[in-house]
């Protein structure tokens, strides 16, 4: 059901270059971009993140409730995954653990704020 989720930054070269490291070893496509305004990265059919400015012109701001998830594949991906936002500056939401009924999951928040899950289930 899910098409893509989206992210607002108020700085896009950092958010970008945050993106493209953390997502790096997934081997995402940039399947759109917009110059100075966005980017849509592609993990597969129904994978998409965008990182973009408002545009409204507003400043961005995280949604309380809101959160993005991925699923980069294993355990050990996730792990590498929450290892690889900290190394970034992100901020630790929750150590990557088993959370019960086979979900694994990690926590953290990108450089504007956005909470975000990487997990495995199995």
């Amino acid at each position: 059901m899910l098409a893509y989720a989206t992210v607002g930054t108020n700085d896009l070269p950092k958010a970008l270059a945050f993106y493209n490291a953390l997502l790096a070893d997934l081997n995402p496509q940039v399947l759109m971009e917009e110059e100075g305004t966005m980017r849509v990265y592609a993990g597969g059919p129904g994978a998409m993140i965008m990182v973009t400015k408002p545009y409204d012109g507003n400043t961005a701001t995280p949604g309380n409730g809101n959160m993005l998830a991925m699923a980069p594949g294993s355990k050990e991906a996730v792990d590498a995954l929450h290892a690889k936002a900290m190394e970034l500056g992100g901020a630790d939401e929750g150590a990557p653990g088993d959370r019960g009924q086979g979900f694994y999951g990690a926590y953290f928040r990108d450089l504007d704020g956005n909470k975000i899950c990487a997990f495995h289930m199995g």
